[in-house]
């Protein structure tokens, strides 16, 4: 069974940064296309950034381009998301997601992402 687990949520302010990961069991941790997704209150949960099966390429929205960066450490099972210059529209639950199939790396579309972590709350205040 793939299970999913992220942390690393907190309050921080304007300007500052958070690092959240999510650590992978179960099927072969390498073959999973991962992402990262957030959502606000009221709002639809939207796409924020993914990685390939193989670790090799990465994909960001248009919003987060520049700021965050994700990255994995295959030894330690664990996806990370490092976030940058953070702003108040950043606030949002945070959630990891896995899926099963490769050709789904990079998708934004949160149906195509199979396993999904409990989220982590960012918070970051004005």
């Amino acid at each position: 069974q793939v299970q999913l687990v992220e942390s690393g949520g907190g309050l921080v302010q304007a300007g500052g940064s958070l690092r959240l990961s999510c650590v992978v069991s179960g099927r072969t941790f390498s073959s999973y296309p991962m992402g990262w997704f957030r959502q606000a209150p009221g709002k639809e949960r939207e796409f924020v950034t993914a990685l390939s099966w193989n670790g090799v390429s990465t994909y960001y929205a248009d919003s987060v381009k520049g700021r965050f960066t994700i990255s994995r450490d295959n030894a330690e099972n664990t996806v990370y998301l490092q976030m940058n210059s953070l702003k108040p529209e950043d606030t949002a639950i945070y959630y990891c997601a896995a899926a099963e199939e490769k050709y789904y790396s990079g998708s934004t579309n949160r149906r195509n992402y199979r396993y999904w972590g409990q989220g982590t709350q960012v918070t970051v205040s004005s």
